[in-house]
């Protein structure tokens, strides 16, 4: 019998094929570690668990990748509200998330990257887009993925993108998630920043949050793997 998923791109159901015979490339979206995991994250995060060891069960060679992001824009609000440097902030909830893996007997993933520890991976990334067009610098040194470069935008999400005001730009890490904007892929530092920052060929910075999860699905899965699993407020 044939495996089906309701696919959200397409949004209906169809018959899962594998990019490659009997092994299955899952990314799932990991915890943001600026506080403890509620019981809105374990939801998803059960959900995986149980689509992964169903897939094992029908024969598949599952590789899973979850995410740790360990910097972005609240991470460095409670750095520069406390002085704490982030690893110290970040690490007693990622030791949590953890905890509450294993009490809820969760599969652990096969790998947990790391956000701060692929930014020079995200560089090499936003160096790529800059020399094909689809990515500009701002004034003040941060680099904006070019939304209007890229006919899919939004397909996904269902954005409307006649809706987008020329040139519209976001430097935060959330936003209306209705919003069709240029996003930012590399901060440049200011004073808000404190501590946090990068040295780089972009510049003194820091990665967007849109990018992170890029950088660590490629490097761990390919440019393409087979299944991609979050909240629905990820789709866009």
């Amino acid at each position: 019998m044939s495996l089906s998923f309701f696919n959200s791109l397409t949004r209906s159901v169809e018959t899962f094929q594998p990019l490659r015979p009997s092994e299955v490339g899952l990314y799932t979206c990991g915890p943001t570690v600026y506080s403890y995991a509620h019981i809105g994250n374990f939801r998803t995060y059960a959900f995986e668990d149980v689509l992964r060891r169903w897939l094992e069960y029908r024969g598949y060679n599952v590789r899973h990748v979850m995410n740790i992001t360990d910097v972005e824009d609240k991470i460095i609000r409670a750095h520069r509200e406390t002085g704490t440097p982030i690893q110290e902030l970040t690490a007693p909830y990622i030791a949590a998330f953890y905890e509450d893996r294993d009490a809820l007997n969760i599969l652990p993933a096969h790998h947990y990257p790391h956000a701060t520890a692929y930014v020079t991976k995200m560089v090499a990334i936003v160096e790529k887009l800059l020399v094909r067009g689809l990515a500009y610098r701002a004034a003040d040194g941060s680099v904006y993925f070019d939304i209007s470069r890229f006919p899919g935008y939004g397909k996904l999400s269902h954005m409307q993108l006649d809706e987008l005001v020329a040139g519209a730009r976001v430097k935060q890490d959330e936003y209306d998630k209705q919003t069709a904007a240029d996003f930012a892929l590399w901060k440049a530092w200011d004073e808000n920043d404190g501590e946090v920052f990068w040295e780089t060929s972009l510049g003194k910075g820091r990665p967007g949050w849109h990018l992170e999860c890029s950088a660590m699905s490629m490097s761990l899965l390919g440019e393409h793997f087979d299944i991609h699993t979050g909240g629905a407020d990820h789709i866009f």
